[in-house]
């Protein structure tokens, strides 16, 4: 993209950011109706509390919420901020995703794979579950768009890449369920969530062994960093349950930015080079 105007990398870093922010919106839907097993197309999108039909007007993301005060226009009860969060967050995500790929055929995949991650955040976040349909289906989308898209794990022939995504699938949820079992014959109850087992078998899908070593590592610091800081705070006790999909959702989104050129450089390192 260096060889663009100012002018025209501006504009489609903008639409990059609306449209992340119309994602998003969508997203909110999903977020709310998915646990409580409700189409996410019908009815069309509606006050909670009053079940008032939203005009387009009050459905601009981020914008209808600034302009109403944070509540429905016809009942005044507060919107929970977390819609325009999500939105927000999904903006900043789709940006950087296109500031980094550009029109490379990776964009909308991980794009895709972003918003299936922030959907298992907010869901786990409120529900302490992971949906099926982003945990199964991501193991499905991995493994049919890594063969679409080789160039997912490094490849150029379909073949290896599926390849590449089973060894990740496989890597992903063996490794946490071996967590999940071994942690309850430890402790007698139940150490790990089997949604978290298949969320990571769909990360490594799309992002390989690799990305799933990457994701371990990085979602248990992160993890126990965050777990500890609650406890001090008397916010949770030890025994208390935390989501771990947050973490796990973290890590993979840095992983797809960041991550192989961090892991470039410790294989560097690791080799002396």
């Amino acid at each position: 993209m260096s060889e663009w105007s100012p002018a025209l990398q501006l504009y489609f870093s903008l639409l990059a950011l609306f449209g992340g922010a119309c994602v998003g919106s969508f997203l909110n839907v999903c977020i709310h109706r998915i646990p409580r097993n409700q189409s996410v197309v019908r009815p069309r999108s509606h006050c909670p509390y009053c079940e008032t039909m939203i005009a387009w007007y009050d459905n601009i993301p981020i914008i209808s919420y600034l302009l109403l005060g944070g509540k429905c226009r016809h009942c005044r009860v507060a919107i929970s901020p977390r819609y325009t969060v999500v939105e927000a967050l999904t903006a900043f995500l789709f940006i950087a995703l296109w500031l980094k790929y550009g029109w490379s055929i990776l964009t909308p995949v991980y794009m895709l794979v972003t918003g299936g991650l922030i959907l298992a955040t907010f869901v786990d976040l409120e529900h302490m579950i992971i949906p099926d349909r982003v945990s199964i289906g991501g193991m499905l989308a991995g493994l049919v768009l890594s063969a679409a898209v080789p160039a997912l794990h490094g490849e150029v022939r379909a073949f290896d890449g599926v390849i590449a995504s089973v060894i990740g699938l496989a890597t992903g949820a063996g490794a946490l369920w071996l967590v999940a079992v071994f942690g309850k014959m430890a402790f007698k109850k139940d150490a790990m969530g089997f949604g978290d087992v298949k969320l990571l078998g769909a990360i490594g899908a799309f992002m390989g062994w690799q990305g799933v070593l990457f994701t371990i590592m990085l979602s248990s610091l992160a993890g126990s960093l965050v777990g500890l800081l609650f406890i001090f705070s008397g916010r949770h006790e030890w025994q208390s349950r935390i989501p771990y999909g947050p973490y796990l959702a973290l890590a993979a989104v840095i992983w797809i930015i960041w991550g192989m050129e961090w892991w470039d450089a410790y294989i560097r390192w690791m080799s002396g080079a």
